[in-house]
């Protein structure tokens, strides 16, 4: 079974992807801010982290930078779900390392779908 960390301060946006991720099969682990992000990823081990930008203590970015350095963290794949949509934040986002970057508001079947996508290639635990 697939492992999702979804790191999204807003309750609302975070309920709906743990249910729908639930409802697939995945094992599903929340936290609301960057900090609580990094440390769940030793923790909890996800294959795939659902991650927004704006946050409280560690933005995003941090995240993403922080995991990308971490050779331990190599083959978790990383999608940014974020309401920064212009191009020259996506460009960050994807020289930093996210394997996908979506905006808010988004389809929550697009979501499910891509990260199906994504962990296909993946074998399961």
């Amino acid at each position: 079974m697939h492992r999702i960390l979804i790191v999204d301060d807003e309750p609302n946006i975070v309920l709906a992807l743990e249910l729908l991720m639930k409802k697939e099969g995945f094992e599903v682990h929340a936290v609301d801010d960057g900090e609580k992000a990094f440390h769940a990823l030793g923790e909890f081990q996800p294959d795939l982290v659902l991650l927004d930008i704006m946050m409280p203590k560690m933005d995003g970015y941090e995240v993403c930078q922080r995991i990308r350095a971490d050779a331990s963290l190599k083959n978790v794949r990383i999608v940014m779900l974020t309401a920064k949509g212009r191009e020259v934040e996506k460009e960050k986002g994807l020289a930093l390392g996210v394997d996908l970057y979506i905006t808010k508001p988004f389809s929550t079947r697009e979501v499910v779908s891509k990260v199906k996508e994504l962990l296909t290639v993946m074998p399961d635990r």
